[in-house]
C-alpha cells in the first residue's frame, strides 16, 4: 500500500459513523447522560481526524511536496492514529466499562492529536 493513510482515513471514518449509530441507538438507553456524551466525543474527535489522515494522504500525494513536507505529514498522519487510539479508544472504553481511570489515558491522545496538527501544519509550510 503506497499511501495507507486515505485508506486508514476511510476506515475510521466508517467506524466513527457505526459508533456514531450505536451511540445514538443502543447505548442511548442503557448508558448515563454523562457516559454517553462521553462516548459521543469519541465519535466526533474520531469523525474529525479520519478526515484529517485524507488531508495527509493528498498532501504525501501532491507533486511539489519536498522530502521534508513528506516526512512531516507522515509523522503527522501516524499522530494522527495514535491520538485515534488513546483519545478516542480510552473514551469508548471508559463509556463502555465504566472504568473512569481509562480517562488518563485521554490527554495523550490529546496531545498526539495536537503535534499531528502542528506537524500537519509544518508539512503544508514547508517547500522544496
Amino acid at each position: 500500500m503506497a499511501n495507507p493513510f486515505a485508506f486508514l482515513g476511510a476506515l475510521s471514518g466508517a467506524v466513527a459513523v457505526a459508533a456514531g449509530a450505536f451511540g445514538a441507538h443502543a447505548l442511548r438507553a442503557r448508558l448515563e447522560p454523562r457516559m454517553l456524551e462521553v462516548f459521543e466525543t469519541a465519535a466526533r474527535d474520531q469523525m474529525y481526524h479520519a478526515l484529517a489522515l485524507f488531508a495527509v494522504a493528498w498532501m504525501i500525494t501532491r507533486a511539489d511536496a519536498s522530502p521534508s513536507a513528506l516526512r512531516l505529514a507522515t509523522i503527522s498522519g501516524w499522530c494522527f492514529i495514535a491520538g485515534t487510539l488513546l483519545f478516542s479508544g480510552s473514551l469508548y472504553a471508559m463509556a463502555l466499562s465504566g472504568i473512569r481511570a481509562l480517562g488518563a489515558i485521554t490527554p495523550l491522545g490529546g496531545v498526539a492529536f495536537i503535534a499531528g496538527w502542528i506537524a500537519l501544519a509544518l508539512a503544508a509550510r514547508t517547500r522544496g
